[in-house]
């Protein structure tokens, strides 16, 4: 009699010898909020790198024969309003009628039609300031009738196409200003943990000197020493600027107290004895133990940079005419008062994709905060 041993099943070992960031990437995959923040960052940059020709019109394009001050919205329109029958999509175009009770115009749609078309020729770009083309993604090809996705702003401008504009600036500012931060806070800190001493003792005294500097007080000095007639996303770029290299001290401060442990084990010392530089054992050895911290501490820093710069063009130092930010659509909001609320209120759509933006970066950031995050591996 002969017996036979029982079929086994094979599992699939997992792979040895995972990588941090493969099993990072494996983690953040689990959480779809962070990835659906990722997913509208993309989106957001993606519509502002083609902002140009996304807009169906220029950044300043308004007419002065026909005045359409706080145009309302235009909803696109698919279905024939008189037989329900889905046809080409197209706008109505709008009139403006005195109220004699108010004095103040009104719009008003009329019974014509706008068709809309893709691919329109219009107002001239350059894509990244290299690409030059004209063609816009749609538009009417009637320069009497325009489309409003997000209504019209004090001079009849196209409110849709300056927020695709503002943020070429708003999603842009945040990038260089943590890129300079971050280089400098990372060398300080990670001289101050290595060498010790009166290089630890300066470099720490430096921050406590730059944490000292009020904010608010600095940027107004700044912005008042440039010449009046200075381009404004220069003055912006430069304030942004040294702000950032003034900003290090929180992250020297982590990265030395991070370090000052790291800076005592073995591999360390194993690369001393080796003959290996100092350079190269802070940047090759030593630093890359805090690429998690610094990815994470990027994400979040950029929101904030964002929000910077949104109230500087609030307060009129940042980007002002004939350029825009989302704090600069905002100002001019404001600048409505309460009309800006019952009557006009999508003059606040700017408002909106700074929050929007703001967020996306906090769930990203929190993915990313949880995949590298040991403890909360499943």
């Amino acid at each position: 009699m002969t017996t036979t041993a029982p079929a086994t099943t094979q599992k699939k070992d997992k792979p040895l010898g995972q990588s941090q960031f493969s099993v990072a990437w494996q983690q953040f995959r689990k959480n779809r909020l962070a990835q659906a923040g990722g997913l509208m960052l993309i989106l957001l940059y993606v519509m502002a790198i083609f902002a140009p020709f996304i807009a169906p019109d220029a950044l300043s394009s308004y007419s002065t024969s026909n005045i359409t001050r706080f145009h309302p919205p235009t909803p696109i329109q698919f279905r024939d309003p008189d037989t329900g029958a889905f046809t080409r999509p197209f706008v109505f175009k709008y009139t403006q009628q005195l109220n004699m009770d108010t004095f103040v115009n009104e719009f008003k749609p009329s019974a014509e039609r706008c068709p809309l078309y893709f691919g329109v020729r219009g107002a001239s770009y350059k894509i990244l300031g290299l690409f030059p083309g004209n063609l816009h993604l749609f538009g009417t090809n009637k320069d009497d009738c325009s489309v409003y996705l997000f209504g019209g702003e004090d001079l009849g401008r196209d409110l849709f196409t300056r927020t695709l504009y503002a943020s070429q600036i708003s999603l842009t500012i945040g990038f260089g200003a943590v890129l300079i931060t971050t280089l400098i806070g990372l060398m300080m800190g990670a001289m101050a943990a290595y060498f010790g001493g009166i290089v630890d003792t300066v470099i720490m005294r430096l921050v406590e000197v730059l944490a000292a500097i009020p904010y608010l007080f600095l940027l107004l000095l700044l912005r008042s020493v440039f010449p009046r007639d200075i381009n404004p996303i220069l003055a912006l770029y430069v304030i942004l600027g040294i702000l950032a290299f003034i900003g290090w001290g929180g992250l020297a401060r982590v990265t030395r107290g991070q370090l000052l442990s790291v800076r005592e084990q073995d591999f360390v010392s194993a690369a001393k004895s080796l003959g290996a530089s100092d350079n190269r054992i802070m940047w090759r050895h030593m630093l890359p133990t805090l690429t998690t911290y610094v990815i994470v501490t990027t994400s979040l820093a950029i929101p904030s940079f964002i929000l910077l710069e949104s109230g500087l063009s609030f307060l009129g130092i940042g980007a002002v005419e004939p350029y825009a930010s989302w704090g600069s659509l905002l100002k001019a909001a404001q600048d409505g008062g309460l009309s800006s609320l019952n009557t006009r209120p999508w003059v606040l759509i700017p408002g909106f994709f700074i929050v929007f933006t703001v967020m996306c970066f906090q769930l990203l950031g929190d993915g990313l905060r949880d995949a590298f995050d040991p403890r909360k591996r499943a």
